[in-house]
C-alpha cells in the first residue's frame, strides 16, 4: 500500500482586533481561534454594546440640561462648542432636542450641523452613540440628513468632542420652527413632521433662578421637574426631611408628588395649580433651593416621620432611564 501523504495544517491567519471584520455571532472567528466570533474578538464589542452607562452626561458642562432636554423638554437647542474648534465649513453645531423625520443629525446646506437628542440609539452607552453621530454629520455633505448606526465600541465620547470650558445655555422653542430656516421652501414630509411635532408638543419653560429647573403645562395640571446633581440617597434624605416638616412645597397649593431618576440624576416633581405659570414659581424655587441646601448638610439620622416621608418618595419615583 502506498503510504499516505502526512496531512498538514493550514497556518491559522493572524489578525489584529483592527483586523477582525464584523461577522455572524455564531459564526466562527476570523481570527482562527476555532471558537465562535461571540465568544472571542465579538465578546467585547458585545459587552461594549449592552452594558449601560448610567451617567452618560457626567463631566460634561450642564450635565442636568443635557439630561432634562434628552427626557423631558419636547423643544429646545443649544450651541455647542467643541473642544478642537470647528472644522472647516461647519459655521456651528446645535444641539436639537429633536430633529425632522426623527433624524439622528442633520447637515444643512450651509453646512452648519443639528444633532438630535431624543434619539433611541443601539447601545448602552448614550454619550458615545452621540459622539459617533456628531462625526459623521461634520463630514456629511450639506443638505444631507445623517442615518443611525452602531457605533464603534472604542469610539469617541462626547467628553472626548465637547470643551469642557464651553457654556450650555439652553434655548427652549414654543415649537420646531428651528427645523426650518426657509419654511415656504420646505418639503412636504418635515412640513407634516413639523406640524404633527408642534401639536403633540408641551408648553414648556425653563426657570431663571435656579439651574435645570422646567415648568410645563399640561390639561390638568402645571409641572415643575427639577434635574439636581446631587447623589440620589442623600438627596432623597433631604427632601425626606423638607417634606416631614411641611417645607417641601412652592407655594399654597403646590405639592412635591415623587421624583423621576433618569440618566444617574433625580428629578424632583412638583404639581401646580393651571393658575400657577413659570413667573410665579421663581422666587419659591429659589427659597426652596436655600431650604434644600440646608437640608442636604445635615448628617442627623431621619426621624420616624422623615422615614415615613422618604418612603412615600421612593414609592413615588418612577425610572425614565
Amino acid at each position: 500500500m502506498a503510504k499516505k501523504r502526512p496531512q498538514t495544517k493550514a497556518k491559522r491567519p493572524q489578525l489584529t482586533d483592527g483586523q477582525i471584520p464584523v461577522v455572524g455571532a455564531r459564526e466562527p472567528c476570523p481570527c482562527g481561534s476555532g471558537r465562535r466570533y461571540k465568544a472571542c474578538h465579538g465578546r467585547a464589542a458585545a459587552q461594549a454594546v449592552t452594558e449601560l452607562v448610567h451617567r452618560p452626561f457626567e463631566g460634561l458642562p450642564g450635565e442636568c440640561d443635557w439630561v432634562a432636554l434628552r427626557e423631558l423638554v419636547p423643544a429646545a437647542t443649544v450651541e455647542l462648542t467643541l473642544k478642537d474648534g470647528l472644522p472647516e465649513g461647519v459655521p456651528s453645531v446645535t444641539l436639537a432636542t429633536v430633529l425632522p423625520m426623527a433624524w439622528p443629525a442633520l447637515r444643512r446646506d450651509d453646512g452648519s450641523v443639528l444633532l438630535g437628542l431624543q434619539n433611541d440609539t443601539p447601545s448602552g452607552d448614550l454619550s458615545r452613540d452621540l459622539a459617533d453621530t456628531l462625526q459623521r454629520a461634520l463630514t456629511a455633505d450639506p443638505g444631507t440628513p445623517v442615518q443611525a448606526r452602531r457605533a464603534p465600541a472604542d469610539g469617541s465620547r462626547l467628553q472626548d468632542l465637547l470643551d469642557p470650558e464651553g457654556a450650555f445655555e439652553p434655548v427652549v422653542h414654543d415649537g420646531f420652527e428651528f427645523w426650518v430656516p426657509d419654511p415656504e421652501n420646505t418639503s412636504p414630509d418635515v412640513a407634516a413632521s413639523l406640524e404633527r411635532a408642534n401639536a403633540a408638543a408641551i408648553p414648556t419653560v425653563k426657570l431663571t433662578g435656579v439651574d435645570s429647573a422646567y415648568w410645563c403645562e399640561t390639561p390638568e395640571k402645571n409641572h415643575l421637574r427639577w434635574v439636581m446633581p446631587h447623589a440620589e440617597e442623600r438627596l432623597l434624605d433631604a427632601l425626606a426631611r423638607l417634606h416631614a416638616a411641611g417645607r417641601s412645597s412652592l407655594g399654597e397649593g403646590t405639592r412635591l408628588v415623587g421624583s423621576f431618576r433618569a440618566h444617574g440624576l433625580t428629578v424632583p416633581v412638583w404639581d401646580l395649580p393651571s393658575e400657577v405659570r413659570a413667573d410665579d414659581v421663581e422666587k419659591p424655587a429659589a427659597e426652596f433651593a436655600e431650604r434644600l441646601a440646608a437640608a442636604l448638610a445635615t448628617d442627623a439620622p431621619l426621624t420616624a416621620d422623615e422615614r415615613r416621608a422618604r418612603g412615600g418618595l421612593t414609592n413615588r419615583q418612577v425610572t425614565l432611564s
